[in-house]
């Protein structure tokens, strides 16, 4: 019997292969909101294929952060040398270990292997490539700069300075993003986390027993106390969320506008992550100047963040006011 054009097997009924994998690969994504450019067109897709590999030999997402630990502390040794095809070896193994970086997200959300301790483990990665990065410029400097052979004091300044900067910018990247997926996907596609919370979960282990589990958590909490102070507005509007709705969802309109007025600073927390530093050090690396690296952060870095803060803090403060006025009611 010939099917009518209402039994008919639909495209959609029966997608094709790569359709399934196209729309698996999507689903291994933050959101469209959030994701950046370079990400889309290079890592993400890299990622996806070290994540369905690791998937089929049932590889975890933390032991592939973990191996991105070993071959991003490998790069930063290769910018060590005062030579430029070491220095290009190097960069290779930071885009590989980025690309296991983002592989550990995509396998997480794939297999829905969700953990504090992977949210914790994959912030550390990046802080173990880039103190080495910092350690292997330092030492190349001093033994290779006549003025920082004399001064060798201004580059460990120089790199103190920058990775203080460099910790507080990413701090802040990765709060807004999340309070921005929040509302977007709501709490289970978001990771953002609440100090009161996470404080009286500190509390309740013991260093006895759940020492391990204690040191990483106290570590998290402080960074996440961290990014609450820097953002007071943002806890405001929270508070007020909290007070007029519970735990229920924002009603669908407060969702739209904070999106819409959200989004246009997502730019900035794209810019603050790791493709743009990572174009910087390399550029640096090219004219065989790294100390350069460092100026970006302390300068350029830091001025978009207090550009970020300041907008974002502002839209905070006019959503928490347009709450107050009820403007919002509930849905």
């Amino acid at each position: 019997m010939t099917p009518t054009p209402d039994t008919a097997p639909t495209r959609r009924d029966n997608p094709s292969a790569f359709e399934r994998m196209r729309a698996d690969y999507r689903a291994t994504l933050k959101s469209m909101d959030t994701e950046e450019g370079i990400d889309l067109a290079f890592y993400r897709p890299i990622g996806y294929a070290w994540a369905r590999l690791a998937k089929a030999l049932g590889v975890t997402p933390n032991a592939i952060t973990i191996a991105s630990i070993f071959l991003g502390v490998g790069a930063g040794i290769c910018f060590y040398y005062p030579s430029l095809w070491i220095n290009v070896i190097g960069m290779l193994l930071l885009i590989w270990a980025n690309s296991f970086d983002s592989a550990d997200g995509q396998l997480a959300r794939m297999t829905k292997q969700y953990s504090r301790i992977g949210r914790i483990l994959d912030g550390l990665s990046g802080d173990f490539w880039f103190a080495t990065i910092y350690v292997a410029i330092c030492l190349r400097e001093v033994h290779t700069s006549e003025f920082f052979m004399a001064h060798n004091w201004a580059i460990w300044a120089l790199a103190v300075a920058a990775g203080v900067c460099h910790a507080k910018q990413a701090a802040m990247a990765d709060c807004y993003r999340q309070f921005h997926l929040f509302f977007l996907k709501g709490e289970e596609g978001s990771e953002l986390e609440d100090y009161t919370l996470l404080k009286a979960k500190l509390n309740s282990l013991s260093w006895s027993r759940n020492f391990w589990q204690k040191l990483t958590l106290t570590f998290y909490t402080n960074y996440t106390r961290q990014q609450e102070a820097t953002a007071p507005a943002m806890q405001e509007l929270r508070r007020e969320l909290h007070a007029r709705y519970g735990d229920a969802p924002a009603p669908k309109a407060f969702r739209d506008e904070f999106r819409r007025l959200s989004l246009p600073l997502m730019k900035y927390t794209n810019i603050l992550s790791f493709n743009w530093r990572t174009i910087a050090l390399f550029f640096s690396l090219f004219i065989a100047m790294p100390w350069v690296y460092f100026a970006f952060e302390l300068f350029i870095l830091n001025l978009l963040m207090i550009q970020m803060i300041w907008r974002h803090e502002r839209l905070c403060r006019k959503l928490t006011q347009e709450l107050k006025d009820g403007k919002y009611p509930q849905d």
